[in-house]
């Protein structure tokens, strides 16, 4: 089962806020993640992991469906690095 939202709005809601505030601090806490990223700066968030924006370079792709040969312009990414803490976590680790 996936993690959405919905569920994480719901985990907040049990803690005791009402459905609207907690849909609130859901939208608000995903809107500075955008923000900052949108803007080139990472996040970190300590225990859980860091959202990093890069550059990926121009590149020669091709066209799956003619077989051309084009270039793919340069783009940003985001990627994820989970924490040490979550890793071990995950691993069953302490």
């Amino acid at each position: 089962m996936s993690l959405t939202k919905n569920n994480i709005v719901e985990k907040v809601h049990g803690l005791g806020f009402t459905k609207f505030q907690s849909v609130e601090i859901i939208e608000s806490l995903l809107e500075i993640i955008k923000s900052t990223l949108e803007k080139g700066e990472d996040t970190l968030i300590t225990g859980f992991g860091k959202f990093c924006v890069k550059t990926k370079g121009k590149r020669r792709g091709r066209n799956p469906a003619t077989g051309t040969d084009l270039i793919l312009k340069e783009r940003k990414i985001v990627t994820f690095k989970c924490s040490g803490k979550l890793r071990n976590k995950i691993n069953g680790s302490k």
